[in-house]
């Protein structure tokens, strides 16, 4: 439930409260709510300005960085570590700036795989094999970024244990995406195939999605919603590009897909039913073009389908917290109690 000041005035206007208990309320919500991200303009331009310096010094660093040698990309890339501490500690007190504060600790720990792979370069030390220049961390997949990736996300862990600002588990969450792909080549050796990568993936994507149920109802801000992100991904992906092999492995796809739109619903979460719609609409089109691509009835019935789903729809927006409570008074009591709580965008 979202509240703003003509809720306030209408409540006046019903005589609920008086106008000068409307005035406090309000004053009261302006300052408890100071620092709670949303899509305020202001927001906007914080987290904007924050992804560009993120961009810059990881997706977008170039090659010519490479001419600064090992040891010289290391003692930059601390610099700038230490620079977006300084800020971060420098705002973290102070009132209406701890999103910024969050934002630059947050880019602190983004700089960590740079610093990492300067010192790796500098003395010439790898985990398990040279993987190339830093651009390519994230373009191959490759064992050597391991070392970079756990660095990074024990980095990432203790700032959060410091600074509880749900964005800092963006990188983490990002990293362990990423480590679900270059941990195949280091279980099943250069030689790995494409179906290693899914299979690794897949269940990586499950533990993931496991562990940030846990972390969702464990603590009150909401450090899940990156892991829930990249984990599905990584899962759905995987999942996804599977040779199935059989019509009897696709119908399973099918209903996975229908299944992870269920504990959307349980989880309160829309990853979970984007994804979910995303895999039936590739059932679907599946049964369209293989399966019934001669059939006159299937678009029709596909049709009814989608109106169907459309009208459900317009139900639950009418009638959604009296199917919602319904629903979950047919739950044992143990079910209910591990459900999360409801969140919203950004929550702080």
């Amino acid at each position: 439930m979202k509240i703003n000041k003509s809720d306030l005035d209408w409540a006046i206007e019903q005589k609920i409260i008086s106008t000068s208990q409307a005035d406090s309320l309000w004053s009261g919500l302006e300052e408890h709510t100071a620092d709670r991200t949303g899509f305020g303009f202001v927001q906007v331009l914080y987290y904007f300005g924050a992804l560009i310096v993120i961009g810059a010094m990881t997706l977008f660093l170039g090659t010519a960085w490479e001419s600064l040698g090992g040891g010289g990309i290391f003692v930059v890339a601390l610099i700038y570590a230490g620079l977006f501490v300084w800020g971060g500690l420098n705002f973290a007190n102070r009132p209406g700036l701890k999103i910024p504060s969050g934002l630059l600790i947050t880019m602190a720990v983004c700089v960590t795989p740079l610093a990492v792979y300067g010192f790796q370069r500098w003395l010439n030390i790898w985990g398990f094999d040279d993987p190339g220049e830093y651009q390519s961390f994230f373009k191959w997949v490759k064992g050597g970024w391991f070392t970079m990736e756990i660095t990074t996300i024990a980095t990432g862990l203790i700032a959060l244990k410091y600074f509880r600002f749900p964005f800092l588990s963006a990188p983490i969450a990002f990293v362990l995406w990423y480590i679900s792909m270059d941990l195949t080549p280091i279980i099943f050796g250069d030689e790995f195939t494409w179906q290693n990568r899914q299979l690794v993936s897949a269940w990586f994507g499950i533990v993931m999605i496991a562990t940030s149920y846990y972390i969702d109802i464990k603590f009150k801000p909401d450090f899940a919603f990156w892991g829930y992100l990249f984990g599905m991904s990584a899962f759905w992906i995987a999942l996804s590009t599977m040779n199935s092999g059989s019509e009897i492995n696709k119908f399973l796809y099918f209903l996975i897909n229908i299944g992870c739109m269920g504990i959307s619903v349980f989880l309160r979460r829309r990853i979970f039913i984007v994804y979910g719609a995303l895999g039936t609409l590739g059932y679907m089109g599946h049964l369209a073009s293989k399966i019934f691509a001669d059939s006159v009835l299937f678009p029709i019935i596909l049709i009814l389908f989608g109106l169907g789903v459309l009208y459900c729809g317009i139900l639950l927006h009418r009638h959604g917290k009296e199917i919602e409570t319904r629903i979950i008074a047919t739950m044992p009591p143990w079910l209910t109690n591990k459900r999360p709580d409801e969140r919203t965008w950004f929550q702080k």
